[in-house]
């Protein structure tokens, strides 16, 4: 039996530049974290004594005799192109709900593909484990998804991610002085929409208008680096840092009429009228997880403020994507 961890992220600045439909003609750039939320994948040779073949469990259990009869999209091309010939059963189980704007998708991918290579004996490394992933979700299924999800999932940490126009990427990690990160993290403020949705239904319509809109992208990527500058010099307030994501939640939204809606637009209305400098929908937009920045003695207002919404205390997470069991023979 294999059992992968893998976390969740948080993407502050730089979404929509990683796609390969902007990327790869102007480049692109991420500044993200990971947090102490994860994907758990459980994987083990299904012993040949079952009327089925693999059995998959997630929000609904599928038992199938062969690879083309499973429903679940990642599962049934990562077994693809892994080769899968014998039996498998999987599960997953998460800490947070799926399509709600912090990479599940990825993690999950990740995770699995990770389980899958241990489970043959493989030793994977970061960068491979993030290509394949890649791979997966944009080729093998074309799915409208970017490229920092994955990458994030496989290396962990807090990341400046740069997109390069011959596909390749680069991933440094961010060096900030302890208290400096300390500090951000008190001012974050995580919670959930309600609104659930599918991110490449949203990620769709803002590739359609990439063109149109390609001033608001270059604006968008300019962030990057000025969201780095912000964390990197102590002597610039962290309010800056809020002041940026709140221009960058204006440009986001700018995008697509898919990315907001009124129910969120109050949501955030309600959360700045509270004291909150900034905040952003995470993911591709639509619904899930708002990301709020303020000072932390505006928090218990805007707790209260929005307290019909479930609120995640979390911290930044520095690992990636683990084997935290191998016992490849089940025992």
């Amino acid at each position: 039996m294999i059992i992968t961890r893998t976390p969740y992220r948080v993407s502050f600045f730089g979404g929509g530049t990683d796609y390969p439909a902007w990327y790869l003609e102007h480049g692109g750039a991420v500044l993200a974290t990971t947090i102490d939320k994860y994907c758990y994948i459980t994987c083990r040779r299904l012993p040949p004594f079952f009327e089925h073949k693999h059995r998959i469990v997630y929000s609904v259990i599928e038992s199938v005799s062969n690879n083309e009869e499973i429903q679940h999209p990642a599962v049934r091309a990562a077994l693809q192109w892994a080769k899968v010939t014998d039996g498998l059963e999987i599960h997953h189980d998460g800490d947070l709900p799926a399509r709600s704007g912090l990479g599940s998708s990825s993690s999950f991918t990740v995770g699995l593909v990770h389980a899958l290579e241990a489970l043959r004996g493989q030793m994977t490394n970061k960068s491979q484990l993030a290509k394949v992933a890649i791979h997966i979700e944009q080729d093998l299924l074309r799915e409208n998804v970017g490229s920092q999800d994955q990458i994030l999932a496989a290396y962990g940490g807090f990341n400046y991610i740069e997109f390069r126009a011959d596909g390749a990427f680069d991933v440094a990690p961010v060096v900030v002085p302890r208290e400096r990160k300390a500090e951000l993290a008190a001012h974050l403020i995580l919670c959930f929409t309600g609104f659930s949705r599918f991110a490449s239904e949203v990620a769709k319509s803002q590739l359609d208008n990439m063109i149109a809109k390609q001033q608001h992208i270059k604006r968008i990527q300019q962030m990057v680096d000025e969201g780095l500058d912000i964390l990197v010099n102590s002597s610039v307030p962290i309010d800056a840092f809020g002041e940026l994501l709140h221009e960058a939640w204006q440009n986001k939204r700018s995008l697509s009429n898919k990315v907001t809606t009124p129910e969120i637009d109050q949501i955030y209305e309600a959360a700045r009228n509270a004291g909150a400098i900034g905040g952003k929908l995470l993911g591709a937009g639509g619904g899930g997880f708002m990301l709020l920045f303020a000072k932390p003695e505006y928090h218990a207002a805007i707790r209260e403020r929005l307290k019909a919404l479930i609120q995640v205390p979390f911290e930044f997470e520095e690992s990636g994507s683990r084997v935290v069991l191998y016992q490849p023979n089940g025992l």
